[in-house]
């Protein structure tokens, strides 16, 4: 996975600030000062004070108000130096040397008052540090193999319809000309970049993206990913202990059910048994829903009473430092299904295993779900859900209704991991997934059989990509097939 550098970015920073004017706290940094073409600042207004319009703030070559090119370019290489060191740290000289870096900074958006009155702009600090730029809607990438020392610079096209709303912008002529980088595109073109620099460790702070626009349309990692959704060995055994931790508490609440019991005990006795077996806590608030509440997928009230010859759907999981469990298991909760729930049950089981043979590198969570679909849609034929004689389109819209959301998500350190990488991606070796197959029928649903109405059932487990041997099964050890959840329901506490 990869690491959240805002924190490095601010270390840098301080450093930086500390080291006075050229001392750089890792290793010395040498620049070329003097193989700078120094371009001639446009003869207009710019997005924000250049030595042609303020010649009272700012001399030729300075940025800002007394700060040069020079400057800022030192702070990059000092940051660039900073990766490097931390890189070598962790995987030794020889492995750091080839590793390639990306490092993203982001300019802050205009925030807004009211409808169109803008704020004061007030710039990203991280990115005011490294470039100089006052002006919104802006980025800086820094990458390079070893050591990111390679800048480029993306600023807001010019539009006279906007310019004359918002004022003047440098454009990237301006923008290369004040900052005296070489690289300067529109920012539009931020996505297009980014996917051109494949693989390797990404330093950028996408839990809290300081633009949220343009996280959203350019920097959401490219399809093919940017290895950030990629566990490590060390990530997956943390994992791992969650899944395990997972496992024990749904058996210890299985064991407790009888007939007649209440949800929220049912919810008190998982949350315990996770945290007695070294979870933190539970990593979402779980679902506990008795009978026909099985069918509002996400109910959480718990508070209600389960009665002897319903079956309870339990959606729940932990956190063990950092890393999630997210499992759905669904059984009677006197401990003997009956044939219509056991029918039910079985049915989107074997959906579930056919969704988790797929599970391999190069097929992306899309083609499970349409999978899923085709394979619920067979089961609806053969549970009578459906007339046999219904067409294959029918039957696939009979599967959306039945089973209305996806078959699955990323995992990780969020239940929903890295929610800006698509589902169509392909998925890679180290890439963490759920697989969660269900099928609900109201009790208000007249068009399914009186047998099923009132019944819900959902079963989902946790699942690491592997390069060969079939996908790592994270929550195989919570019980599964009909038999062993009625004989782990009988192992009286």
């Amino acid at each position: 996975s990869m690491l959240h550098p805002s924190h490095l970015l601010r270390t840098a920073a301080q450093l930086l600030s500390r080291s006075g004017a050229f001392r750089c706290p890792c290793r010395n940094v040498s620049v070329k000062t003097g193989g700078w073409k120094t371009k001639k600042v446009p003869q207009r207004y710019l997005g924000q004070p250049s030595p042609f319009t303020h010649p009272h703030l700012i001399k030729h070559g300075e940025v800002t108000p007394g700060l040069t090119q020079t400057e800022f370019e030192l702070r990059r290489q000092r940051l660039a130096s900073l990766i490097e060191a931390h890189s070598v740290r962790l995987s030794g000289p020889s492995r750091a040397s080839d590793s390639s870096h990306i490092v993203i900074v982001l300019s802050h958006p205009t925030r807004y008052m009211t409808n169109d009155i803008p704020y004061p702009f007030h710039q990203n600090q991280d990115f005011l540090y490294l470039t100089g730029v006052l002006e919104p809607d802006s980025a800086l990438v820094m990458f390079g193999s070893g050591r990111p020392d390679h800048a480029a610079l993306f600023v807001p096209r010019r539009d006279p319809a906007r310019e004359l709303w918002d004022g003047p912008r440098s454009g990237r002529d301006g923008a290369a000309a004040l900052t005296g980088l070489e690289r300067v595109h529109c920012i539009e073109e931020l996505g297009t970049v980014l996917k051109s620099l494949k693989g390797g460790t990404v330093w950028y702070d996408s839990s809290q993206p300081c633009h949220p626009r343009l996280h959203q349309s350019h920097v959401r990692p490219p399809a093919g990913g940017w290895g950030h959704s990629i566990k490590s060995p060390a990530e997956v055994e943390l994992m791992k202990e969650a899944g395990r931790i997972t496992a024990q508490a749904f058996k210890k609440t299985m064991a407790l059910c009888r007939g007649d019991i209440d949800e929220a005990l049912i919810y008190a006795k998982f949350d315990f048994e996770c945290r007695a077996h070294g979870a933190n806590f539970l990593a979402y608030p779980p679902v506990v829903a008795g009978g026909n509440r099985a069918n509002t997928l996400h109910y959480i009230n718990n508070n209600q009473i389960i009665k002897d010859g319903e079956m309870v759907l339990l959606d729940g999981g932990c956190e063990y430092y950092g890393y999630v469990s997210d499992v759905t298991r669904t059984w009677p909760v006197n401990g003997k299904f009956s044939e219509a729930q056991r029918e039910l049950y079985e049915a989107v089981l074997e959906v579930q295993l056919g969704c988790l043979s797929l599970c391999s590198p190069g097929v992306s969570l899309d083609h499970i779900y349409t999978t899923m679909l085709t394979l619920l849609a067979k089961q609806l034929r053969q549970l009578r859900v459906l007339p046999h004689s219904a067409d294959d389109a029918d039957a696939i819209k009979a599967a959306r209704r039945f089973c209305p959301h996806h078959v699955g998500h990323y995992l990780g350190m969020d239940v929903h991991d890295t929610p800006e990488l698509s589902r169509s991606q392909p998925l890679q070796p180290g890439m963490a997934i759920t697989i969660e197959p269900g099928l609900y029928f109201s009790e208000e649903d007249e068009s399914c059989p009186e047998r099923f109405r009132g019944l819900g059932v959902r079963i989902e487990d946790d699942v690491v990509i592997r390069e060969e041997g079939g996908p790592l099964i994270l929550s195989e050890h919570t019980p599964k097939t009909a038999a062993d959840v009625e004989r782990t329901c009988a192992q009286r506490e």
